[in-house]
């Protein structure tokens, strides 16, 4: 299936999205954004449902990138308004927006991030010690969340001492600590090899599967955008829809 237009494959196995068809889980309206001169955004809508995994595609310079900071509270637009989980997160003062985006939103780029001085386990844990969560209890999920992920054994590996698919799978893992409704992910299996790209291509469905969390990535991988439940493609600041 090629990249283009918006596509709507829906191949959940597991997961009815139909009966969550009404439930949107990030609502964007009218969001445009300028960077001097240069309008990026030009009146973006976009809804996507409870429990999707969409991909964001097109050329470098669409707006994809600028999008999904936006639609994870890391910038403002210029105009219009993001709901997520059905809060209008562009009405909140920093503070707040701060807390809520750290309980409520993962994010996963495409270079780990992970802090060079800490174990895994502790990169894990940090967005948890942030939200006030004791550091019995932070631990004690960090390595549950590892346990999943076939890691448990790396907890005590710091980044330097881990491949590249186990430095980005505990990205992943410290997305998910605080158990955010949504997982946002910017060309997150860009650095990987082919064998490490399609397991942590198949970890983000079955994280969606097993805890129902709404995946937005943006990608450049034919390839990953094929196999997600929707493909929105993007050029020049909006949404194609041909």
């Amino acid at each position: 299936m090629p990249i283009g237009c918006t596509i709507v494959t829906y191949q959940l196995a597991h997961w009815h999205i139909a009966t969550l068809a009404h439930y949107y889980m990030i609502k964007l309206e009218g969001i445009t954004k300028s960077f001097g001169s240069l309008q990026v955004l030009k009146g973006i809508d976009l809804e996507i449902n409870k429990g999707e995994v969409v991909s964001i595609v097109g050329p470098s310079g669409a707006g994809k990138t600028t999008l999904l900071q936006i639609m994870g509270t890391l910038d403002e637009p210029d105009a219009g308004h993001v709901y997520i989980d059905g809060t209008n997160v562009s009405r909140m003062k920093e503070k707040e927006l701060s807390a809520f985006r750290n309980k409520h939103i993962g994010f996963v780029f495409q270079f780990h991030q992970l802090l060079p001085e800490f174990t895994a386990l502790e990169n894990i844990m940090i967005p948890a010690l942030i939200a006030g969560v004791s550091s019995r209890e932070a631990t004690a999920h960090a390595l549950e969340i590892l346990n999943f992920m076939g890691l448990a054994e790396r907890a005590s590996h710091k980044p330097n001492e881990l491949s590249g698919g186990e430095k980005q799978r505990v990205a992943v893992a410290r997305a998910l600590i605080n158990n955010p409704a949504v997982i946002l992910a910017d060309e997150p299996s860009g650095s990987l090899d082919t064998h490490n790209k399609e397991e942590l291509h198949q970890l983000f469905f079955e994280l969606r599967d097993r805890l129902g969390q709404t995946f937005v990535i943006v990608t450049h991988d034919e390839g990953l955008a094929q196999i997600t439940d929707r493909t929105v493609h993007m050029i020049d600041g909006i949404i194609n829809k041909c």
